[in-house]
């Protein structure tokens, strides 16, 4: 089996130490590069062809936000996934990174366990948190922070009626098993709706398929 590439975005060297030792401890992960600043982290990503990028988000040169949004406007990069690592979760910032591209987001506290299992969570390209924890960062957030313009009706209105559906419930933090339950379908079926919805939507994954079903107030 081919290893997660991992590379590690953060300013502090004993900080990158730390992680390259948790990361490396994975048999199935690999750390192939180290960044101290967004800019190089945005170059690495793609020299060192990182599946993932650890991005802590207050560096020097380009900050940690800057460099996730040039990674996901980037065709080159459409592959890589951006974990972004925080001090304090609950942070106006972390809100940004979602929306600016990045697959979740875990604490710097974080237990080894918890950090590898995020890694390969965000790698198979699924959200990182338990969707509840991600759907409460971003309500609050989009309670306070108006400065995006909300997706119009005319890009929901490519959605079916169920993708529809079954995206509200998504951003109630249901699993794809207990939206089928709701729904009588099978986990295959609601995971195949999700994947139109993010393809419709040009979401990379099903966290910033929350934040649109929230910006457009698509509640279940």
């Amino acid at each position: 089996m081919t290893a997660v590439r991992v590379l590690l975005a953060d300013d502090q060297d004993i900080v990158r130490g730390g992680l390259r030792l948790m990361v490396d401890s994975a048999p199935d992960l690999t750390v192939v590069g180290e960044a101290a600043t967004g800019a190089q982290a945005v170059r690495l990503a793609r020299q060192a062809r990182a599946d993932v990028v650890l991005m802590d988000i207050r560096m020097p040169d380009l900050d940690g936000l800057a460099a996730t949004r040039r990674i996901s406007a980037d065709p080159d990069l459409a592959g890589v996934k951006v974990l972004i690592l925080t001090t304090f979760e609950v942070d106006e910032y972390v809100f940004e990174a979602l929306r600016a591209g990045a697959s979740g987001f875990l604490g710097k506290g974080a237990r080894p366990e918890a950090l590898i299992d995020a890694i390969r969570t965000v790698a198979r390209g699924e959200a990182l948190l338990s969707p509840a924890a991600t759907r409460g960062l971003i309500a609050r957030y989009l309670a306070l922070n108006d400065r995006a313009p909300a997706p119009t009706a005319d890009l929901l209105a490519v959605l079916t009626d169920r993708e529809r559906e079954i995206v509200a419930l998504v951003a109630t933090g249901m699993s794809n098993a207990e939206i089928a339950d709701h729904f009588t379908l099978s986990p295959l079926t609601v995971k195949t709706h999700v994947n139109h919805a993010m393809t419709k939507l040009d979401a990379r994954d099903r966290a910033q398929l929350v934040v649109i079903a929230y910006q457009a107030g698509l509640r279940s």
